[in-house]
Formats: structure tokens, sequence, C-alpha cells
């Protein structure tokens, strides 16, 4: 897929799924619009799609804060009258079950994982309908949008909360062209598992390491993640599973709830066994 003259904008680019994302649009011949909270990482990030002879507009933006994401559309939109690829990646981890969360971290991991990509599509979305030259959304939800684990409570539920936005997206989007894509990566690795807050029995030191080491043995990196959704876009695909695990569930889910739900409490117990919770 070849994507010369076209601008994609990507959230959460300084690092992991976003920062491959951006490098594989860049080398497929988009400029790019990155952003993030993490400014040096989002430097180096528009350096190296600098480097592939692309244009890149960057700027420091917390997706949680509407005003942040509406400054960023006013830069981006005072150059180009709309984006033509939008991936609202920008997200973070929470483990730890709902009777160890506090509401400020419900509060936290909500305002970044769902209201993040409420803001991207809410000031990107409609310049690409009013432009009438169709376009592509693609929001990164996770295996854990489709099978939800007690471990994962908080994080879950954003989850969940972009799959149903984006499906919800995608009827509203279709009779303007613009294809919504829901991306589902499984176990990544990336630094989401340093970056994460731990609650419960997943907060201790050696939990959080034992999941470090579980994540990097697995060794699945988010340049293959970033391969299939240049692919998805390219196929105009509504799910994206990434990674053996996500298809398995994605399949499963609706073939066999019950068996699947059997299979993920046993894979749980299997991965807490492994880093010692």
């Amino acid at each position: 897929m070849r994507l010369d003259g076209k601008l994609a904008l990507v959230t959460g680019a300084a690092s992991g799924i976003g920062r491959a994302t951006a490098f594989a649009l860049a080398r497929a011949g988009a400029d790019l619009a990155v952003c993030d909270l993490n400014e040096a990482g989002l430097a180096e990030t528009a350096a190296a799609i600098g480097s592939l002879g692309r244009q890149t507009l960057t700027r420091r933006v917390d997706v949680s804060r509407a005003d942040d994401v509406r400054a960023f559309a006013e830069q981006v939109h005072a150059r180009h009258e709309a984006v033509d690829i939008l991936v609202n990646n920008a997200g973070v981890g929470l483990g730890g079950g709902f009777l160890d969360t506090s509401l400020e971290d419900w509060q936290w991991v909500l305002s970044i994982n769902l209201w993040g990509v409420i803001h991207g599509c809410h000031f990107f979305v409609p310049p690409m309908v009013k432009r009438g030259r169709g376009g592509h959304v693609v929001n990164v939800s996770s295996a854990a949008g489709i099978m939800a684990t007690a471990q994962l409570s908080a994080y879950s539920t954003t989850k969940f909360g972009v799959f149903g936005l984006s499906e919800a997206l995608r009827e509203e989007l279709h009779p303007h062209g613009i294809p919504v894509t829901t991306v589902c990566p499984g176990i990544i690795n990336t630094p989401i598992t340093t970056n994460a807050r731990m609650r419960g029995p997943m907060a201790s030191e050696k939990a959080r390491a034992g999941l470090v080491e579980f994540y990097q043995r697995r060794n699945y990196g988010p340049e293959r993640v970033a391969t299939n959704i240049l692919k998805a876009i390219a196929r105009k695909r509504t799910v994206a599973p990434i990674s053996p695990e996500s298809w398995v569930l994605y399949f499963m889910k609706r073939l066999s709830p019950g068996l699947t739900a059997r299979m993920n409490r046993a894979l749980t117990a299997r991965m807490e066994r492994e880093i010692g919770v």
C-alpha cells in the first residue's frame, strides 16, 4: 500500500505501537502528525520519520484533556483540510481486580484509554466528513477488549468501550466512505508493562518483573502490530485481532462463549503462576 500525499495522525507516538505505526505509515509514503506526553521520545520519532524524507508535525498532547487535543487539531487543520488516516493509539495499562481499583485509578485509565479515543474522534473525524473525500479511522483496543479478565477489570472496561465506540462509529461513517478499524493486539512486548499501574497482588515488584519477563519472552514486537495495522487499512477491515492469542479469543468467543471463558480463566491462572502472583 502506498500513501504518498496522505496525512496520517498517530497519538501515543513516542514509543511502542504508536511509534512503530508512525514509522510504517511514513515508509508507505505518508506525512505524519504525531503527539505524545513524552517529548523526548516524540522528538526521536519525528527525527526518524524525517530521515525517511517525510514531513512531520509534532506536539506534546495529553489525550485525556480536551483542550490539548483541540489545540493539536487546530495546529493540524491550519495546514491541512483534514487528516487521511487517524490512529487513536495512546493508552496506559492498569493491572488489578475491581476490589483493588480505586476511583482515582478508574478516572485515570478511563480519561486516557477511552476519553482519549473520544477526543481524537471528536476533533479529527468531522473535518474528514466535511471534506467529503473519505479517510480511515483506526482505534486501538486490545485482546482485553474482546475477553475481560479479573486482573484487568478497569483496563478491559476501557478497551471494551473503544470496541463499542468503533462499532457504532463504523456504521455512522459508512455513508461517508470512511472505514473504521478496531485493532485488538494481544500480548505485545512494549513499555506498557513497565509503566502500568499495578494494584492488589499485581502490585509487588516481583509480580511486575515477572510480567515484564513474560512479555519479553513472548517477544511479539510492536513492529509486527504496525505491519498488521497497515494491512487492515489496505483491506478496510472492521476488526483486526493481532497475535495468535487475540485471533483465538476473537473466534472462540463467538463460537463457544462458555468454553472460551474457561480457557481464559486457565490462561490467566497460568500467567499468574509464571509471574508469581
